[in-house]
């Protein structure tokens, strides 16, 4: 018998015996497993395994001017409210060059906008695109930083040269590559240092604190990492305060707590390096369930307590001289609005009054008008805060890719 006559005689032989097998005798097909449960649903109990919240999806068309809810917007006596610039899907975090160019990073889109003013008008265009989540935006000497999820870019003598090719300074900063939380606020210091915060790679979890959930500088050149603040879960937002140099900052607060449970937060990083709390500790010195291994009175108390769920963001504080007294040196917070809330709360832009010291704040309503409370709808969400060189502010909305320019008086 040939080798191949033996090996087709032993292949009729298997195929026999798999055939009359039983089939409960044969191998099993392997079970494909359960899909993980997506991001945003980490920390869901089982009892709330069929809750229908979840995140808002953005618009990543441009909304038609004519849609745009201006005249829906609602201030204090003597402000106004109007449309600004638009046309740009999933507008979010914003700078301005030495020019008057405003720069305005997105999140899901992956783009960065340009928003140039002359002679009275203005236009927009997409500088950068198809980025993994460029929300850090800055300017310091000329040129711009983009930060996206695990990347730095860097544009030089961007106004003179619009079409500038971009400097990769990835490897210099070395950013976290997980993408839970990964977006980046990003803004330049009195001391001329790069500020960028590293969100949580999670709702809630345990994590290397000293990689994640900080605010963090550099060196413009990505070099001198310091930790400025640890335990700060996710803060798309802060600013220093006039006068002091005392750096404030925007927290949210994680979800799947329930509906009050816990409040989203205001921070002061009165010295380097402090811990604020998360994930043992949040807003109002509620203690995590799950992380109890430090307690709250280990960490500086909230300076302000912005609301559960409400998802407060850009934040920065008025050093113009528009508005009247009573709103000089006050922090402007926009609050994006709630997703992990039954009742939605939020959307909206608030203001914080800081007590001599800049221990403690008063929360009150400033721009509102975007949230139907009956209705349980919202038509616009204010994501970033910016005051202009005239005094007046701009309000970056990304439900509605546009930017509202808030005036007082004129």
């Amino acid at each position: 018998m040939t080798s191949n006559t033996r090996l087709r005689t032993a292949m009729a032989g298997a195929l026999s015996l798999a055939f009359a097998l039983p089939a409960a005798a044969q191998s099993p097909a392997p079970a494909s497993s359960p899909a993980s449960p997506p991001a945003w649903a980490q920390g869901r109990s089982e009892a709330q395994a069929n809750s229908p919240l979840a995140p808002h999806a953005p618009r990543l068309t441009a909304t038609p001017v004519e849609r745009i809810p201006v005249d829906s917007i609602r201030l204090p006596e003597g402000f106004r409210a109007e449309l600004w610039a638009s046309g740009m899907p999933g507008a979010r975090m914003m700078a301005r060059g030495e020019d008057g160019t405003v720069y305005v990073g997105t999140r899901t889109i992956g783009r960065v906008y340009a928003v140039k003013e002359e002679n009275g008008s203005r236009s927009t265009r997409v500088l950068a695109q198809r980025l993994d989540n460029p929300n850090g935006v800055a300017v310091k000497d000329g040129s711009l930083y983009v930060i996206a999820m695990n990347r730095v870019l860097r544009y030089d003598n961007i106004a003179q040269n619009p079409n500038a090719e971009p400097v990769e300074m990835t490897q210099a900063f070395a950013l976290p590559t997980e993408a839970h939380h990964g977006w980046k606020f990003a803004a330049f210091g009195p001391d001329g240092k790069l500020y960028m915060n590293i969100g949580v790679p999670c709702n809630v979890c345990t994590f290397d604190e000293n990689r994640h959930a900080l605010i963090v500088r550099y060196n413009p050149d990505g070099s001198g990492r310091e930790v400025m603040g640890h335990g700060v879960r996710n803060s798309v937002g802060f600013d220093w305060r006039p006068g002091t140099n005392v750096l404030y900052a925007s927290n949210n607060a994680r979800d799947w707590a329930g509906n009050d449970t816990p409040e989203d937060t205001l921070h002061r990083l009165s010295r380097p390096g402090e811990h604020h709390g998360f994930p043992y500790c949040s807003g109002a010195a509620w203690q995590d369930p799950g992380h109890t291994g430090r307690k709250c009175s280990e960490f500086p108390a909230p300076v302000a307590l912005l609301g559960p769920h409400t998802a407060p963001l850009g934040m920065r504080f008025y050093t113009g001289t528009m508005f009247p007294e009573a709103y000089r040196g006050r922090a402007f917070v926009a609050r994006h609005g709630s997703w992990n809330r039954d009742a939605k709360i939020g959307f909206d832009v608030v203001t914080v009054t800081l007590n001599a010291d800049g221990s403690e704040g008063k929360v009150e309503p400033f721009l509102t008008g975007l949230l139907d409370s009956g209705a349980n709808s919202f038509a616009g969400r204010p994501t970033d805060v910016m005051v202009m060189p005239d005094g007046s502010m701009l309000v970056s909305d990304e439900h509605n890719g546009a930017i509202y320019r808030i005036s007082y008086g004129r």
